[in-house]
């Protein structure tokens, strides 16, 4: 006979999969004992550089305890984003993640989704969803709940699909059965760290933040660093150069998510156009878009950078 505790966890999982998530692992929330020490080197040699919101809450980062009340489980979900059309080859890039609405809010609301049936089916249990927007380490605890390995680009990875994809978190104060990590698989590939133009990985599994194109084109407040000048290879908003070239991408197969498809307009436009590109054009082109976190002012000055 199934005890309650495998019979919620298949009902949690069968649902994430209604719901669209790509798979769902699950956790003991814990200390995070492994990754503690890890992160306090990352932040010692300023691998975060301007984001200095990575410094707040250490505690919390490492022990979903803290941030939930009475957490007992931690849910980690993946939502994939590869599209099945992209840019124009003549144009600058885009992040594939960014070519929709912007992923808060869209799992968000599947989160929300999930917890209300959780609480439909089981009755009174508490949590807290969170998607990239909280002190969690995200691939830290899908990597923990078997849902991958972290990469030597430090993404989480899959042998049937890949890393586009998003991570976010139920963290509940319900005990579940908890799955097992999976074994590295990258060998001695090096593809991503060879790829990487501006040096960002540093090491294996370790990613200076603050030389991460992502960051200088997203994070980055002040003028881009001109030692960098020619090392964007095109890239206005983000940077998926790790993972194009990592092989286990080759599985990667498109989204069935239609808030994550393109505004038809993206797709088309030119170097050209983008040079050109005018206040109401983003507005239009980047309504509900993440691409709206940089402004129209720092995506002309990314613009710029690339022109010259």
């Amino acid at each position: 006979m199934i005890n309650n505790k495998t019979k919620y966890t298949q009902f949690i999982k069968s649902e994430a999969k209604r719901l669209g998530f790509l798979s769902c692992g699950i956790s003991k929330a814990e200390f995070l004992e492994v990754e503690a020490p890890r992160l306090e080197k990352w932040l010692k040699n300023n691998a975060h550089g301007e984001m200095r919101y990575m410094e707040n809450h250490f505690d919390k980062r490492l022990d979903p305890t803290l941030l939930v009340e009475g957490s007992k489980s931690v849910i980690s979900l993946l939502l994939n984003y590869y599209p099945s059309e992209f840019q124009n080859e003549d144009s600058y890039k885009l992040s594939k993640y960014a070519y929709g609405a912007d992923y808060h809010f869209v799992i968000k609301d599947k989160l929300k989704s999930l917890l209300h049936c959780i609480q439909d089916e089981i009755g009174e249990v508490g949590g807290r969803a969170f998607v990239d927007s909280a002190p969690v380490l995200d691939k830290a605890w899908a990597a923990k709940s078997g849902l991958g390995w972290v990469g030597k680009h430090s993404n989480l990875l899959t042998q049937k699909v890949g890393s586009f994809y998003f991570i976010a978190e139920l963290i509940i104060d319900l005990e579940l059965d908890y799955d097992t990590p999976v074994t590295d698989h990258c060998g001695t590939c090096t593809a991503c760290i060879d790829a990487c133009p501006t040096k960002a990985i540093t090491e294996p599994f370790v990613v200076d933040g603050s030389k991460c194109i992502s960051y200088f084109t997203i994070e980055l407040k002040d003028n881009m660093p001109s030692e960098f000048k020619d090392k964007f290879d095109d890239w206005m908003f983000g940077c998926d150069i790790c993972q194009d070239v990592c092989p286990w991408n080759r599985f990667s197969k498109p989204h069935n998510e239609p808030l994550f498809n393109a505004h038809p307009e993206l797709l088309d436009m030119t170097k050209k156009d983008w040079g050109e590109i005018t206040e109401d054009t983003f507005k239009k082109v980047f309504k509900k878009s993440a691409v709206k976190r940089t402004k129209f002012s720092g995506l002309e000055r990314n613009i710029k950078f690339l022109k010259k």
